[in-house]
């Protein structure tokens, strides 16, 4: 071969490389279509520690043989769940530590999670991602008036999925979150925007000789009512409009990433107005690398935009929303799962 018919093979190899990109990443939405559909058909359920063919778990989930095994297929290029040879030479499918996370008796589930990424309300917002893009505007509107908390409540099935689903996804975090971080200096601890208060128990949890205020809207707060004790208090409120409460450290978990950059400066203004110059903010989200990376955190900030006002952001961001609204960063921790923990002191 001359040199000539090299380099033209070198390029011609460099085309098809680029085409095979183009083409998986143009359907690599089939991926999680599949998941979706076998979290919500209970697939997962149906398999336990033995393996089962597809033929088998159709009957048991009401589905087509064929399909189950196409569907499966697709998604064990992934990792999740395995194709296998029994020693008959028929082919089976079996757990593997992916596919057992989709499982109901789970502790640390993500079905629910899968199921509600999945749900009508983010599969329609997303073909509507071209208006997000052209305007960078949320794209919810135009599918339910009022927006995404709107619809949860209006759909109280699907809210519950949505429940269990923050739940489940914040249970694998917090374990990462208690090993990462010492909150042994801290008297008193607020979680803002705490939901049920998972997070804050586990804290207080692993710090006996604390005190926690679970803060949220008041009607969040009235179903988190078995939540309260002696060390830990409910006050429901409004973070944009009310008091929060004056504590030595303020968790706000997974809250900042659904508001934009004037509304955040908002919620951390609010916190600080509140906390004692000696008190620490802790905000608890994913964070973007500084360059383009193939990650969840990065895909669900394309979610945020199609659904919400919100977004991720990199470190800097984070910085420049942090020295905006009083505070400054001093340091990040990886907790593991995407997630850090970030920082700040009063200034």
């Amino acid at each position: 071969m001359t040199e000539h018919e090299t380099v033209q093979e070198m390029i011609r190899q460099q085309e098809v490389n680029a085409a095979n990109t183009i083409l998986e990443v143009s359907m690599t939405y089939a991926v999680p279509r599949c998941l979706h559909v076998i979290a919500e058909m209970g697939i997962a359920d149906a398999l336990g520690d033995d393996p089962r063919t597809a033929a088998d778990l159709a009957v048991s989930t009401g589905a087509n043989a064929e399909a189950v095994a196409r569907a499966l297929r697709l998604v064990s290029a992934y990792g999740i769940f395995e194709l296998r040879n029994d020693v008959d030479g028929h082919k089976g499918f079996t757990h593997t530590p992916a596919s057992r996370l989709l499982r109901t008796d789970h502790p640390h589930s993500m079905r629910s999670f899968v199921r509600m990424i999945g749900n009508h309300l983010n599969w329609k917002t997303f073909e509507l991602l071209d208006h997000s893009i052209r305007t960078g505007k949320s794209a919810v509107e135009q599918i339910t008036p009022g927006g995404a908390w709107k619809y949860y409540a209006e759909h109280p099935e699907e809210g519950r999925i949505f429940d269990e689903a923050m739940t489940g996804k914040a249970q694998g975090q917090i374990a990462g979150i208690l090993s990462g971080y010492d909150f042994s200096p801290f008297k008193t601890i607020a979680d803002i925007g705490g939901g049920r208060g998972h997070l804050l128990q586990a804290v207080l949890g692993a710090t006996p000789n604390a005190r926690g205020v679970l803060f949220d809207q008041p009607h969040v707060v009235k179903d988190a009512a078995g939540t309260a004790s002696a060390r830990l208090e409910l006050q429901g409120g409004d973070f944009f409009n009310d008091t929060l409460p004056v504590c030595d450290a303020y968790l706000i978990m997974q809250v900042i990433h659904d508001w934009n950059d004037q509304e955040s400066v908002k919620i951390l203004s609010a916190i600080r107005r509140s906390a004692p110059a000696h008190a620490k903010l802790l905000i608890i989200e994913g964070i973007l690398p500084e360059n383009p990376s193939s990650n969840w955190i990065a895909m669900l900030d394309i979610l945020m935009l199609a659904l919400i006002t919100g977004k991720e952001r990199t470190r800097r961001e984070f910085e420049i929303l942090l020295t905006s609204s009083g505070f400054r960063l001093d340091k990040v921790i990886e907790v593991g799962l995407g997630t850090s923990i970030i920082e700040a002191s009063t200034i």
